[in-house]
């Protein structure tokens, strides 16, 4: 026998659009308002110039790639992004704008994605639902759409030249769309956020803890499932070249999810008798990381960002619990719902600090714009340049005007030509060779302490270098190294 719909027809609802024209206003302004605020400031994150890391740098310069090229680059890898480069292309087409282009699109998305969190929140508590007045709709709506624009990791990938707020708000509205039983468009929405980064498929089966009675949901979550499989299958084959880095999660990973577990049983507990509501936000927000965490114990596929989405479940579970703190604080039983609001205080407050940093270059891996100016500033006429391990290519390939005049020495095939995201290497005899006629080298090296590749090529260029060369100079820039070698002393002057 199916459920009862999830979707409910109040008749409230068109009262609140007139009487309360002015919250209903609120709710659906005031949380993207936040979020665009907070993704505009420090957007360039750094001081004049700004900084970019090697992700975002990788994403600039596949898009801006000839169009044509892209499917046989995605065939061989990143076919995962696909979708994100082709959007980005378009940007780029109309308005090469820098890191401003390169970051607007994720502002845009997270603004976005917060108004659906509380539109979600809203239909939730919102009039009809339960014992709720619109009111009380308002209040969750404005509290858990907020939360969401608060929260670090959000505002971090708001500001962020990858997919990861895009699929967030593809997840949000998808959300949104089923508890309106709006399944051909949910079916649709949620495809695009698994087609932006496959790892959104599992908010699918957080979905599927509120809906998996009703036929519809079952049907577009055959349909979501069966167009997803061709970038499955294409992606399952590049896993090894794409995942590889990831090791299994830490226990830094563990225990933040264990925090979030607490938090999550928490907020949950003053809203036991609202069923609807904890069958979409509680699955939301452990379901996805949880199983991904699990599964990364034999396969490491785990990265918090893949499931950024996540948050939007935490946000809805805080504005729903604060709405009814708020909402009985007047009651004799209002000092016991006193531990909402610090418990609020706890996950929220903190994130001035949080927030400041994010929007500086301390805050990602690296900064490929300040190895640049690092080589620019060290750089000759004439000098070769060096990538240890050759991936470290990325770090150039975003300022083309610093890359172009250094003689690279050990390319054999430019990442265009080749399909790649870096570049094809000569084998190690090509290498020293190629060393052998070079008078002054800039190399550019991981941090100290990160393990050296044990391939042929990249203990060529090593053993090269300690051979016949002297070391001048090493400047750290962040996370990176740039090192000057030359072959005498002059040379280093």
């Amino acid at each position: 026998m199916e459920s009862a719909p999830l979707a409910r027809k109040h008749p409230e609802a068109d009262i609140s659009r007139t009487a309360l024209g002015g919250p209903t206003a609120l709710w659906r302004g005031l949380p993207p308002l936040l979020a665009v605020v907070l993704g505009l400031w420090g957007l360039e994150r750094g001081p004049a110039g700004g900084s970019m890391w090697r992700d975002e740098s990788v994403t600039v310069q596949v898009a801006h790639r000839p169009l044509g090229g892209l499917p046989e680059l995605l065939g061989h890898v990143d076919a995962v992004h696909g979708l994100y480069y082709l959007l980005m292309h378009a940007v780029y087409g109309v308005w090469d704008g820098g890191l401003w282009a390169l970051r607007l699109p994720s502002v845009a998305a997270t603004a976005v994605a917060a108004a659906g969190v509380a539109a979600v929140a809203h239909r939730l508590a919102g009039p009809g639902a339960g014992t709720r007045t619109g009111r009380t709709g308002t209040r969750a709506a404005v509290i858990a759409g907020s939360a969401y624009a608060l929260l670090p990791p959000v505002q971090m990938y708001a500001q962020e030249g990858r997919s990861y707020a895009l699929v967030a708000c593809a997840v949000v509205w998808a959300t949104y769309l089923m508890l309106a039983e709006r399944w051909v468009a949910y079916a649709v929405v949620l495809l695009l956020g698994c087609w932006l980064h496959e790892f959104a498929v599992l908010a699918l089966l957080a979905h599927g803890c509120a809906a998996w009675r009703s036929r519809g949901w079952r049907w577009s979550a055959a349909a979501v499932v069966a167009a997803l499989l061709p970038l499955a299958v294409l992606s399952a084959r590049q896993a090894r070249q794409q995942l590889g880095w990831l090791g299994r999660p830490s226990w830094q990973d563990w225990t933040a999810y264990g925090v979030l577990v607490v938090a999550v049983l928490l907020l949950a507990r003053g809203l036991r008798e609202e069923r609807r509501a904890l069958r979409v936000a509680v699955p939301l927000t452990l379901l996805p990381p949880g199983l991904l965490m699990t599964v990364s114990l034999v396969h490491p596929w785990y990265v918090d960002r893949y499931v950024l989405y996540a948050l939007a479940g935490l946000a809805l579970l805080i504005g729903l619990r604060l709405a009814r703190a708020d909402g009985v604080r007047a009651r004799p039983v209002g000092a016991r719902a006193v531990w909402a609001w610090v418990l609020a205080a706890v996950l929220l407050v903190p994130w001035g600090g949080w927030s400041g940093r994010l929007r500086t270059p301390e805050s990602r891996k690296d900064d490929v714009l300040a190895v640049a100016a690092a080589v620019r500033e060290r750089a000759r006429p004439g000098d070769a340049v060096l990538f240890m391990p050759a991936r470290r290519r990325e770090w150039l390939l975003s300022s083309p005007g610093t890359y172009a005049p250094l003689r690279d020495l050990a390319l054999a095939r430019t990442p265009a030509a080749s399909h790649s995201l870096w570049g094809t290497e000569l084998p190690a005899a090509g290498i020293r060779a190629r060393l052998a006629g070079a008078a002054r080298v800039v190399a550019l090296l991981d941090p100290p302490g990160q393990p050296l590749d044990p391939y042929p090529a990249e203990a060529a260029k090593r053993e090269a270098l300690a051979a016949g060369f002297r070391l001048c100079s090493v400047t750290g820039v962040r996370g990176a190294r740039v090192a000057v070698y030359a072959r005498t002393d002059a040379d280093c002057d």
